[in-house]
This record gives C-alpha cells, sequence and structure tokens, in this order.
C-alpha cells in the first residue's frame, strides 16, 4: 500500500444537512476541492454511520476523489446515524424516493456541474444500482462494489429457495444494532436524546418482515433490478470478488447490459467482502482508486480516455490452493473476456456413475444422503471480511458427512463462471434440500473448497413457488453453483460433495428426509475455459490486463487500545460438540472493529457476539443468538450512550419464533426497553 499525501486540489471537509421535501434532514459529509470551479459530485448513501462506523473507510476514498477535482459526498441514510428520521427496511421506497431527491439536490448546488456518480459497496453498492434504475437525470455513472441485482435469491436471506440461517440472522441482528444507536451530541447538542428517543419509539425490527416472505414475491422483487435491467441509464462498474457471495452479480451485469448495448465493466478479483485495495486479506490488491477515477473521468468530466475500451470483463484465475482460513495473497493469474456468456467456455459434463464414490450403493446403482445436520461446520463465513478465520478450511471433515463423487485430473484445466448441477432424486417426504460443494483436492488427501450451491427441492419449479416432492418419485432437479475462477491441476482430484443439511448456512426443513441420488442420472457441467496458446490473440489479451499497486490517501488518525493485546477479545471462530447431547455449537466473533478513539474525541466500544445450536438429529433444535454491546462517549461533552440488542431464532415443525430485545442507555438512565415477539408460520423453507 502507498500513501499519497499531495493531490492536484486541496480541500476542506463540510458538514451539512440536506433537507427533503417532508422536511427531514439528512446529515452528510462533503468532501470539497477547493475551486472557484463547479465540481462534478460523487454519492455513498448508507446507513453506517458516517461520523463513526464507516469513518476509517470513507477518509480511505473521499479524500482522494476531491484531491482530483470531485465533490465527494458521503450521506447518511434516513434514521441511521446523524440523519432525521425514523429507519425503514432496507432498499425501502423512502430511501430510494430520498436517494433521488438527494442526487437532484446535490445537481442544483452552484458548486455542482450537475453531473452525479454513485458508489458503494455492499449496501452502497446496492442502492447505487437501484437508484440507477429509477434513473434520475443528473446520475450519470455508478461503481456498484459487492452488491445484488437480486434480493432474493443472492443476498443474505434466502439462497436457493431454503433460509439461511447464517446471515438471515446475523445481519438482521446487526441492523437491530445499528437502528438502535443514538444521534451523536457533537453534531445535534442538547436535541441527541430527543432525536434518538423519537427514532428509538417507532423502529421495527427487520427480521420479522424478511421471515415474513419466504417466497419470491413482490417485496424481494422491489429492488431487484434483474427484474427489469432495461431500467439502468447510468454506466455500470461492477466489481466483486471470489470469495464474496454477491459475485454473481457482477457476470449477470455484464451479461444482460451488454446484451443490451449499455455501458458496463466487470472486474472480478480474489478479494473477500471488501474493497480491492484494502489492505484485507486475501490479495493481492490493486489501485482501485485510480481504476474508479478513470471512470469518473470519462462519464463525469468527458476526458478523453480508454476506459470504454477495457475488455468487458476482467477476472482472475486462481491456482490450486490448500484449504486455509486466510490467505495473505492468492496465487493465480488476470484474464479477460470481451463478451458474457463468454464462446471461449466449453461446457464440460462430468457424469457420477462414472466418478468414485465415498458410499455404498444400492443394488440400483444409487446412493443415499444422509447427512448430520451439522454438516457444514467448515464452510466459513458467508461474508468474508478479511478476518482470519473468514475462508472455509480442510472440507474433509463435511466430505465424510456427504456423499462425495470424486474425478481424477489428468490434464490440467481452468474453470470460469457457474458449474451447473443436474441430479435424478427421490425422497419418502414431502420436502428436503440439496448442497452441493465443488471441492479440490490434493494429491495429499487436503480438500479446498472452491465453490457451491443450493437448492430447497420445493423451489424447483421457481423461487416463487413452494411444490412439494412427490413422495419416492424421482424427479429430475436443477442448480447452479457459484461462479468462480479456478485451475484444477493435474494429479488432483475434482470432488463434488452432496449434502442435505448444511448448518448453520441453511436452516434445515422440519420435513427433510432420506434423499436417494441415482448416479445415472446425475451429472456436473463445468464451465472449462482452454488455456490459450502462447502468443495467440487470446493470451495477448490476457498478459495485456495489469493493475498498479494499491493508493490511498493518508489514514484518519483512529487508535485501537485494544490492537495487539493478548487475550482482548474471544475467538473468532469457536465450534464445540457435545458428544452426550449430539448438539454442535458454533460461536463467531464478527470481528468488526472493537473498541477504537476517533480524532475529534469519540471512544468507540462495539462488541458482539453470534451462536449457533443444532442437534444432529434433529432439525427442530436449530437456533440461533446474536448479542451486541455498544458504547459511544464524549469525555469533553460529559456524554455517554449505551445500546444492548440481543436477537434469537427458534423453531418447531410449524413455526419460526424470533425475539428481539433493545434495551439503551443515556449514561446510567436506562431510557427504553422493549421486546418483539413473533411467531411466523413456515413456508416449506
Amino acid at each position: 500500500m502507498k500513501y499519497i499525501e499531495q493531490f492536484p486540489f486541496e480541500h476542506e471537509v463540510i458538514e451539512e444537512w440536506i433537507p427533503l421535501s417532508d422536511g427531514t434532514k439528512l446529515w452528510m459529509k462533503r468532501w470539497m476541492p477547493q475551486t472557484n470551479h463547479p465540481v462534478p459530485a460523487i454519492l455513498e448513501y448508507l446507513p453506517y454511520r458516517a461520523g463513526d462506523w464507516t469513518a476509517p473507510r470513507d477518509y480511505e476514498r473521499h479524500p482522494f476523489y476531491a484531491g482530483h477535482g470531485y465533490a465527494s459526498i458521503r450521506v447518511d441514510i434516513r434514521g441511521h446515524g446523524n440523519s432525521e428520521g425514523v429507519p425503514g427496511d432496507e432498499y425501502s421506497p423512502q430511501e430510494h424516493a430520498d436517494g433521488v431527491e438527494v442526487i437532484n439536490w446535490i445537481a442544483q448546488q452552484d458548486w455542482c456541474t450537475g453531473n452525479v456518480g454513485m458508489f458503494g459497496i455492499s449496501w452502497g453498492g446496492f442502492n447505487s444500482l437501484q437508484l440507477a434504475a429509477l434513473h434520475p437525470e443528473p446520475l450519470k455513472a455508478i461503481v456498484t462494489t459487492c452488491s445484488t441485482d437480486d434480493r432474493y435469491d443472492n443476498d443474505v436471506h434466502y439462497l436457493g429457495g431454503s433460509m439461511l440461517g447464517v446471515d438471515m440472522h446475523a445481519w438482521a441482528a446487526t441492523m437491530l444494532a445499528f437502528e438502535s444507536r443514538p444521534l451523536d451530541k457533537r453534531v445535534w447538542g442538547e436535541k441527541w436524546r430527543e432525536k434518538w428517543e423519537y427514532r428509538l419509539n417507532r423502529m421495527e425490527p427487520y427480521i420479522d418482515t424478511w421471515l415474513s416472505h419466504q417466497r419470491r414475491d413482490s417485496y424481494w422483487e422491489h429492488g431487484s433490478v434483474c427484474e427489469d435491467y432495461s431500467q439502468i441509464n447510468a454506466a455500470v462498474m461492477a466489481v466483486g470478488g471470489w470469495y464474496d457471495p454477491y459475485r454473481d452479480t457482477v457476470l449477470r451485469l455484464c451479461e444482460h447490459l451488454s446484451a443490451l448495448d449499455k455501458n458496463v465493466k466487470g472486474l472480478l478479483g480474489p478479494w473477500s467482502h471488501q474493497y480491492p485495495d484494502r489492505d484485507l486479506r486475501p490479495g493481492p490488491h490493486i489501485d482501485f482508486l485510480n481504476e474508479t477515477l478513470r471512470w469518473w473521468d470519462h462519464w463525469l468530466k468527458e476526458k478523453p480516455n480508454d476506459v470504454v475500451n477495457e475488455p468487458l470483463l476482467r477476472t482472475w484465475i486462481t491456482d490450486p490452493i490448500p484449504p486455509r482460513s486466510v490467505y495473505d495473497e492468492m496465487p493465480g493469474r488476470w484474464v479477460a473476456e470481451t463478451s458474457w456468456p463468454s464462446p471461449n467456455i466449453v461446457p464440460t459434463t462430468l457424469n457420477f456413475e462414472k466418478g468414485c464414490i465415498n458410499t455404498v450403493k444400492t443394488n440400483a446403482g444409487h446412493v443415499i444422503v444422509d447427512s448430520p445436520h451439522d454438516t457444514g461446520q467448515a464452510a466459513g463465513r458467508y461474508f468474508p471480511f478479511g478476518n482470519a478465520a473468514d475462508l472455509p478450511v480442510d472440507q474433509r471433515a463435511d466430505d465424510g458427512r456427504s456423499v462425495t463423487v470424486d474425478f481424477e485430473v489428468t490434464e490440467s484445466f481452468e474453470i470460469l463462471g457457474n458449474a451447473k448441477l443436474k441430479m435424478r432424486v427421490k425422497t419418502p417426504a414431502s420436502g428436503g434440500q440439496l448442497y452441493a460443494r465443488l471441492n479440490d483436492v490434493s494429491p495429499a488427501g487436503e480438500s479446498t473448497l472452491v465453490t457451491r450451491g443450493a437448492l430447497n427441492l420445493s423451489s424447483r419449479e421457481g423461487r416463487d413457488k413452494a411444490v412439494l416432492m412427490p413422495t419416492d418419485e424421482w424427479v429430475d432437479v436443477e442448480f447452479a453453483m457459484t461462479g468462480i475462477g479456478y485451475h484444477f491441476a493435474a494429479g488432483h482430484v475434482l470432488r463434488i460433495a452432496i449434502s442435505n443439511a448444511y448448518w448453520p448456512w441453511i436452516w434445515p426443513q422440519p420435513d427433510s428426509g432420506v434423499i436417494t441420488l441415482d448416479l445415472t442420472g446425475s451429472h456436473i457441467e463445468l464451465p472449462v475455459r482452454p488455456i490459450p496458446a502462447t502468443g495467440s490473440e487470446r493470451a495477448k489479451l490476457d498478459a495485456a490486463i495489469h493493475f498498479d499497486e494499491a493508493v490511498q490517501p493518508v489514514p484518519l488518525d483512529v487508535k485501537y487500545p485494544e490492537a495487539g493485546l493478548a487475550g482482548s477479545r474471544r475467538p473468532e471462530r469457536l465450534i464445540c460438540t457435545d458428544v452426550v447431547a449430539k448438539t454442535t455449537l458454533l460461536q463467531v466473533d464478527p470481528a468488526y472493529g472493537g473498541t477504537r478513539i476517533y480524532p475529534d474525541g469519540l471512544h468507540f466500544d462495539e462488541d458482539s457476539v453470534e451462536r449457533y445450536w443444532i442437534q444432529w438429529d434433529d432439525p427442530t433444535t436449530a437456533r440461533t443468538e446474536s448479542q451486541w454491546r455498544i458504547k459511544l462517549e464524549r469525555p469533553e461533552l460529559d456524554w455517554q450512550a449505551r445500546v444492548e440488542a440481543d436477537t434469537r431464532i427458534t423453531c418447531d415443525d410449524a413455526n419460526f419464533y424470533t425475539e428481539s430485545d433493545v434495551k439503551c442507555y443515556d449514561g446510567d438512565e436506562k431510557i427504553f426497553a422493549k421486546v418483539w415477539k413473533r411467531t411466523i408460520p413456515r413456508e416449506a423453507s
């Protein structure tokens, strides 16, 4: 990482309010270049509190853009951070309406040329896409990083038609903790508590809404730009990482927007749920800020450059790697595709009946899939953020709880895109779930997870409906694995591991029975990308991809008192097994940052822990718990505010049960306490 101290423009940071038509004021920070001329503006629009939580990351980006002649603006969404109002659900119509107003307000300021761009990662990437689909006239271009075009089947709630146990719970708990945090007394003075109490007494937990929509209905269609890609008029740079769950969005945007002759470029690297220049593992990192600057210069300043001549998709192919929970850098290489789907991809079928099976076949040549419900312990984190325990570890234990189909790799090859599975199955139950992993097994026996996919059998005819399985009848089902770029080396084994449980990623069904798999009617289709011959045009195109070393502005001077202190934090990922009760507990510390002290005097303490329990033989014992503790303190103002936010989900055959518990304190005085309890019927999920 190279830090830059001097830019073409000096800048200043301005804190001010954006007035909305209903009288609500949104708080913003504006990094403003010192110039006598109007400049284009770039907007980041988030609920994650510009005054504290994202401040270190904000200072990695906004000063850079301001230093190159842009008004770089960070706005707190209504009801969050220091903005007025009540927090709504994620990507709500109100959030969108406010966002359009914000864009138009920015464009009308005398310091703005009228051209506006948007960028963001995760939530900010989502609403960049969503607001682009509403096509406000000033919005000319976006950079959307680690985002999704499909809120139902490629977000934190459902996957393959099944409820996600891990992030349906964890992210709902995280957002409850965000909703509950106070406004800053430095910004609001003595009005801070009045504004906070107004917010607290009107907020609702997100989890109950999300669980009330277990099929792909109009709730999830809202904000899913995949419903109509033609609505996006702004130029789109779509960015993702192979270790981020949203990576397929980059491939879909490249496919569908390019087919509509829209301006789109895709970039997929060896990264987690992070910006490609952040010093968070894995790397290699790239000079992402200057990559985006070329994008903004072309679309917002109309500067001539070659950004539109880049290949449609620049992506990374990972070389074979041993299984590890963290890597400093991934080995591999950059490749390019000028169209997607690519004519360079050769679909290659591997029939299961020709593979080596790790279990006994029946007389008819079938195998039984009957995994214990704690299968999935080696899955890693749904959202890897670059922490030490994030990525999947050796898969051999989970492989042993699954049916595996092995194929010897006699000649090295690469895959790029989505592997597709077709399976012929039957079950004595009315429901069931399939979870499949594609693994790379080394000659030493280590099993590295390459990619994976899931299917709720009741969603086999579409995510918008629940169709029960016919009892003990053969049914052909198909589903895709998440996209990946990976090199399989000669002498290794390609393994498909199939289970009917994957906790806590997938919440188990109560009526899930054993699954019989017909090997003769089952196969995997691999997206093989033949390695181009040396000197060919394809090889030259791949070799031409180059990224400079990552650069950033000098970081914000935030102190982390716990950093480096032995025993200052619990283990990031702890698995405990009770062999008598036949129960497995997974405990996770998401390691979002802990204690920190900001340059403006704010002391910020944050601690959270997630827990997931299940008995090996009883799917109705699945339960989750999350605890958040937050404290904000300004000693110079004699101000301290605290939040305790706990979330729990349990179930039985018929229902999910949620409990959300929030307590808030002004100093030692409890000013708010509420428990939300809800019973939500299960719908074949």
